[in-house]
């Protein structure tokens, strides 16, 4: 239920105390909160990030890149955006909108930095001419459907998300609002992928990429613990297609990368050269 005893003000104020989880790393202003540079290793593409959905998109774009034997070779930086690393002049200067995920790329004459996830995916795409078609009709398939889920995913985590699991309380209105809008995108992706094997048809491609992060994890492994919720097993051509590109090593090896929770056989927190997976996962470490 709404709270009955809520007027808004005639002028909102900041109140740093009702932020509820995040309230941390949360304000109303850009730019940045200290001085810190950003690491820089030896490889051309420098990802500052952390394995959020939106993080994995990038690092599972890497990782197929290199799996198709292109010279991607990367090093990720692990961005902890609970303690604020976000806010740091480096990461500022790479991505002013203070987001994970955020990329230079070192391979030119001049550093060249790259921020929103879906603009890093279509980067890297135009760079190696890889997972994207070059087909007119299927490349605006893709982009189409890359597009939707820059727009949508939101409703997933910052909306259905945020009040369902993260809210310091429930209330109904806006879980209500937010589940159903979350069950009628899967049921659109649900419908597009009864006839196609991949989003833009075809071809596996960066939509693909971008959306198995956030509606892949919801159907299969329970984001928000909301299966039961939003009976995701209805969604079977969903899960279908989570499950085919999950099963893909680029894309276990991409979910892996700057992860700070889970299994610490899967939480690679800092990638710099492809033989870490084998040597530097946490479980390593920890030993």
């Amino acid at each position: 239920m709404s709270d009955p005893t809520y007027t808004p003000p005639d002028v909102w104020t900041w109140d740093k105390e009702s932020g509820g989880r995040f309230a941390s790393i949360n304000r109303p202003i850009a730019g940045a909160t200290h001085d810190k540079d950003l690491p820089v290793g030896k490889h051309p593409f420098q990802l500052y990030s952390l394995a959020t959905p939106n993080g994995q998109k990038v690092t599972i774009m890497l990782e197929e890149l290199l799996a198709a034997g292109h010279d991607a070779e990367y090093d990720a930086w692990l961005i902890n955006i609970g303690e604020g690393d976000q806010f740091g002049s480096g990461f500022v200067d790479a991505n002013p909108n203070s987001k994970i995920p955020a990329m230079v790329d070192h391979s030119g004459d001049t550093p060249q930095r790259v921020f929103e996830s879906g603009n890093i995916l279509f980067y890297l795409a135009e760079k190696f001419g890889a997972f994207l078609p070059t087909d007119h009709a299927a490349r605006t398939e893709a982009m189409n459907w890359l597009f939707w889920l820059q727009g949508s995913a939101p409703y997933l985590g910052g909306g259905f998300g945020h009040f369902y699991a993260y809210a310091p309380e429930k209330f109904e209105y806006p879980i209500n609002r937010f589940a159903m809008e979350v069950k009628r995108q899967l049921d659109l992706l649900d419908k597009r992928l009864a006839d196609n094997e991949f989003l833009s048809g075809s071809d596996y491609s960066i939509a693909d990429m971008a959306t198995v992060p956030w509606y892949g994890r919801m159907v299969t492994t329970g984001a928000y613990d909301a299966a039961e919720f939003l009976s995701v097993h209805e969604y079977k051509n969903v899960i279908r297609w989570a499950e085919a590109i999950f099963d893909r090593p680029a894309v276990k090896r991409g979910r892996m990368v700057n992860a700070v929770s889970g299994e610490p056989s899967e939480q690679l927190r800092e990638r710099h050269d492809a033989s870490d997976f084998e040597t530097r996962t946490q479980d390593k470490l920890e030993d």
